[in-house]
């Protein structure tokens, strides 16, 4: 059935259907069936199909939306407009722009044989422009599963249908980063989000990474998480240009194939269908040109998508640091894109609920390149297979929306393991303290962080860790305590409701780490950016953690104090108040070092040069596209030596 969010999606689309009903779409989508369907629902499906798509929650898998639906229109119809166009992007309001340079789509193929045809056409267009084939290059990229944007160095474009786009600059404003050398204006590209990051932040909040990289666009204030992976620089616009990859000769492509195939995925922490492959001579390039839909010097590959029905063995229950329990669906061994598939994560127990999954239930199961494997949809149901207690303690569990939480929340296994590891994850100045360490700690009585902390070198051993072992672990943590951390990522670390690292760092700009627990919720709503809700989360998780925090804090961590606004305004430093954005390499530290000082200073640092910067800071190899775009606003262009003088700190 149309979820909520895939019916806001074509809302937002302006996408009203007309000629199929909602029952029609549903079971059009489910039998992947084009045999009831006339030219004008066909067209009508595909359209709905894509903006699901692009908006981040797609409705069929990319195969059946090539070779099913697609493959049937131009069957049917060869030189129907609609295979002749970009598939548009409506997903997103607003005006539309120009592009800089047309975004095209790329042609597709799933078979080897594809790819020797595209080599053929190649070969004898090389021919006709007296180029030499045999000494030809081509590259090979992986194909990334993002969103698509065209950065011309000043404004940040969506697709949109190719030829005009919308303005989404704003996500450089809000701190994303360019991928690769960092510099701005190298044209078209993807907006990812690391999958490792993804799956360890992001999963509880969005069932996937282009379902999270749809919502970072969105023109509405984004939500902490989503701000914390732009922060993390987990969150990215990666341009094509500066993508690791292969290349070679027509000749070295042949023989090499499946190893490239393989390797060429695997070269990104992003989730990618596929890869790119293309021509790299501008003459034959030129040559060769384009249709209205795609750059005929240019062919994806998407052959390592793969899709089988799959009977589920149980639904197993697993318990996260919050309290809520995640379904996983234990499969029977399956192999899907050179990999051994025997689990696949249903998002939540509505899901679970809704669609009968449980013993016996015969699912779709799809993998694409490095992507983890999808429940695409549910084939024959039975009975949903839901727990009523928690599989780790046993409390039992309750309601809340689509997700099943335990309410056990100081004596839960799984929650306290989950809990030390999410502290000691995001401290990150600490190595050791992963889960099965933890766990293991735990199975000897040590409940919480504190009591980590606690721990000597014969209690470690009489645990059953080794001499070695037992002395890396307690000089971690030494070194956990001395190694300067941010206030704010030491709060953040004991994982309170609401309150992600951005929030964190914004309430600590208002009161002092150790007041926070005597705040109401009136003192937290009058920070902006706090909802009333976000309020009453965080005044109740305070309470809850203010003795773990105190018989922590004085154990004498080494934290840096969060800037006070009121303080920042009263600052002599002569950046104090001042919005500053660096640029390029620094030689008397890295830029990290040099944004936490000038926060310090009083400064707000941003991630790119608008109008109310008012200085830019270059390094070695700064981007052009923010020198210009300085020169243009009028914003002062400062050298590294020029800016640690006007600091005082040039000596």
């Amino acid at each position: 059935m149309l979820t909520a969010e895939q019916r806001a999606v074509l809302e937002r689309s302006g996408l009203t259907p007309s000629r199929l009903s909602i029952a029609q779409i549903e079971q059009t989508a489910a039998q992947a069936d084009t045999a009831q369907l006339t030219d004008e629902q066909l067209v009508e499906f595909l359209q709905i199909c894509n903006a699901l798509y692009r908006g981040g929650a797609p409705l069929i898998s990319d195969y059946d939306y090539d070779f099913v639906f697609l493959q049937e229109l131009r069957r049917r119809h060869p030189n129907h407009p609609y295979l002749e166009t970009v598939e548009p992007e409506k997903a997103f309001a607003g005006k539309t722009v120009t592009l800089p340079e047309y975004m095209l789509s790329t042609e597709k193929t799933y078979s080897r044989d594809g790819i020797e045809k595209w080599l053929s056409r190649l070969e004898k267009a090389a021919e006709q422009c007296q180029v030499d084939f045999a000494s030809l290059r081509f590259k090979a990229t992986p194909k990334l599963d993002g969103f698509a944007a065209y950065d011309d160095g000043h404004v940040l474009y969506t697709r949109g249908d190719g030829r005009k786009g919308t303005d989404i600059s704003r996500v450089f404003e809000r701190g994303l980063i360019v991928a690769g050398n960092g510099k701005r204006g190298q044209g078209a590209g993807e907006i990812v989000v690391s999958r490792s990051y993804f799956d360890s932040h992001l999963a509880v909040y969005f069932e996937n990474p282009r379902n999270f990289q749809a919502s970072i666009i969105k023109e509405k204030d984004l939500e902490e998480h989503a701000l914390a992976a732009i922060r993390n620089r987990a969150a990215v616009f990666y341009p094509f240009a500066v993508l690791p990859g292969w290349e070679g000769t027509a000749e070295k492509l042949r023989e090499d194939f499946e190893a490239i195939v393989q390797e060429v995925p695997k070269m990104v922490d992003y989730d990618v269908d596929g890869l790119i492959l293309e021509a790299l001579d501008p003459v034959l390039k030129s040559f060769l040109g384009a249709t209205r839909h795609h750059h005929r010097w240019q062919i994806a590959y998407k052959s390592n998508i793969e899709t089988a029905l799959v009977k589920v063995r149980r639904v197993t229950p697993q318990t996260s640091r919050s309290g809520r329990v995640n379904p996983v669906a234990e499969l029977e061994p399956t192999r899907l894109s050179g990999a051994l598939i025997s689990r696949a994560t249903a998002h939540h127990y509505g899901m679970v609920r809704e669609m009968g999954i449980g013993e016996g239930t015969v699912i779709e199961l799809t993998r694409s390149g490095m992507v983890i494997p999808k429940i695409e949809r549910v084939v024959a149901p039975s009975l949903p297979q839901i727990p009523e207690r928690c599989p780790r303690c046993g409390s039992e569990l309750i309601w809340d929306g689509d997700y099943l939480f335990c309410p056990n929340t100081t004596k839960c296994p799984a929650q306290i393991e989950n809990s030390i590891e999410h502290f000691f994850r995001t401290l990150a100045n600490v190595d050791g303290f992963g889960l099965k360490t933890i766990e293991k700690l735990h199975a000897h009585g040590v409940n919480s962080v504190f009591a980590v902390y606690q721990l000597d070198l014969p209690q470690l051993q009489a645990m059953g860790f080794g001499e070695k072992t037992s002395q890396n672990l307690l000089s971690e943590l030494q070194r956990s305590r001395n190694v300067a951390i941010e206030d704010w990522r030491f709060l953040g670390a004991f994982g309170i409701h609401r309150m992600g690292l951005g929030n964190c760092e914004r309430l600590l700009q208002h009161y002092r780490l150790t007041g926070i627990f005597d705040l109401s919720r009136d003192d937290i709503v009058s920070i902006e950016g706090f909802a009333e809700k976000t309020a009453e989360a965080v005044v109740t998780s305070l309470t809850t953690i203010r003795q773990d925090f105190m018989q922590l804090y004085q154990l004498g961590f080494n934290l840096t104090s969060t800037p006070l606004l009121s303080e920042q305004r009263q600052n002599s430093s002569p950046i104090a108040g001042k919005v500053l954005v660096f640029t390029g390499t620094m030689l008397k530290g890295t830029r990290d070092d040099m944004i936490r000082d000038a926060k310090r200073l009083g400064a707000k640092v941003a991630g790119s040069v608008t109008g109310k910067t008012d200085f830019l800071v270059t390094g070695s190899e700064a981007g052009a596209a923010k020198i210009n775009a300085a020169r243009e606003k009028g914003v002062p262009i400062l050298s590294e030596e020029e800016y640690l003088a006007l600091i005082g700190a040039d000596g």
